[in-house]
C-alpha cells in the first residue's frame, strides 16, 4: 500500500529540488515521469529510489516498481507541482545519479560523442539517443552546456540515458584524457575536410557544438575536423542532425571494415 501524503509533505519538496541542476547534484538524485519512461529504466538496471503518483495513476500502474521501493500517493495539486510537464502524467520516479565517470566513458569500443556546448536539451537527448542507436562507447557533456539529467534531456534521450556511460567534462580535462586514451578529437566544423567515411579515425571523440557557434567557443583545439557537404543555402544544420549524420558514418565505416 502506497504511503499517503499531504500536499505541503517536506518530501515534495525536495522532489520539487530535483528540477534544477543544484538540486540533482545536492540530492545525487534525478526525477523521470511516465509509466513507459519508469519501465525503460528498470528494464535497464535502473531501480527507482522511490515513486510517487496520483491515486489514479498508481491505482493504473501496479506492480511497476519492485516490492522494495517506497510508493507515496499525492494529491493531483501537489503532484502538478513536482512535475516538469504541461499535462503532469500522474506518476514519477526518483533515481541516483549514475556513479560512472569520464574513465567510463571513454573504456569502451567505438566512438564516444562529445556535446561542446550543446544548450538546448530536446538536441541533447536526441544526440544521446543516437549515440546509442550507432554503437557509441559513451557521451561527454561539456560544462558550461546543458545538464545530462535534466527532465527534457532525460525525455528526449527516451532510455538510452540508462544505458549509456556519461560524464560532465572541461575542455582540458577532456583533451588530457583524449590523448592518454589514445583517442583522437575530431570535431564538426565548417573548416573541416568533407566526411569522407573511408578515411575517418578509429574510436575517436566526436565534438558536436553549438548550432550557432559550433565547438570553438568551448574546445580549444582537435586533431581533425570534418563538415558535413550541404546545399549553399543552407548556413547549418541542427546539432542533432549534424551529430546524428556523423555517428550513422562512423556505424557504416566500422560495418563495412568487417565485411
Amino acid at each position: 500500500m502506497p504511503t499517503v501524503l499531504g500536499p505541503h509533505n517536506p518530501r515534495l519538496d525536495a522532489v520539487r529540488e530535483l528540477k534544477t541542476p543544484r538540486g540533482r547534484r545536492d540530492q545525487g538524485r534525478f526525477a523521470i515521469e511516465g509509466a513507459t519512461l519508469i519501465e525503460e529504466a528498470r528494464r535497464s538496471g535502473c531501480e527507482p529510489r522511490e515513486l510517487y503518483g496520483t491515486e489514479a495513476a498508481l491505482a493504473a500502474a501496479r506492480g511497476i516498481v519492485g516490492r522494495e521501493t517506497p510508493v507515496f500517493q499525492v494529491p493531483d495539486q501537489a503532484f502538478a507541482r513536482i512535475s516538469d510537464v504541461e499535462t503532469p502524467p500522474g506518476l514519477l520516479a526518483v533515481l541516483d545519479l549514475p556513479a560512472g565517470g569520464l574513465a567510463a566513458a571513454l573504456a569502451g569500443p567505438g566512438p564516444v560523442l562529445l556535446l561542446a556546448g550543446v544548450s538546448d536539451p530536446g538536441n541533447a537527448g536526441t544526440l544521446v539517443r543516437s549515440a546509442e542507436a550507432f554503437g557509441a562507447a559513451g557521451v561527454l557533456f561539456g560544462r558550461g552546456g546543458v545538464d545530462p539529467y535534466s527532465p527534457k534531456v532525460v525525455r528526449a534521450a527516451m532510455g538510452s540515458l540508462f544505458r549509456l556511460p556519461l560524464a560532465v567534462v572541461e575542455p582540458e580535462e577532456l583533451l588530457a584524457a583524449a590523448a592518454a586514451a589514445g583517442r583522437l578529437v575530431l570535431a564538426t566544423d565548417t573548416s573541416g575536410d568533407d566526411l569522407d567515411p573511408l578515411v575517418l579515425p578509429a574510436d575517436p571523440i566526436l565534438a558536436v557544438g553549438n548550432e550557432r557557434r559550433g565547438v570553438r567557443d568551448w574546445l580549444p583545439r582537435w586533431d581533425r575536423a570534418v563538415r558535413i557537404p550541404q546545399s549553399a543555402q543552407t548556413e547549418s544544420l541542427n546539432a542533432a542532425v549534424a551529430g546524428s549524420i556523423l555517428l550513422y558514418a562512423f556505424a557504416r565505416a566500422r560495418a563495412d571494415a568487417v565485411k
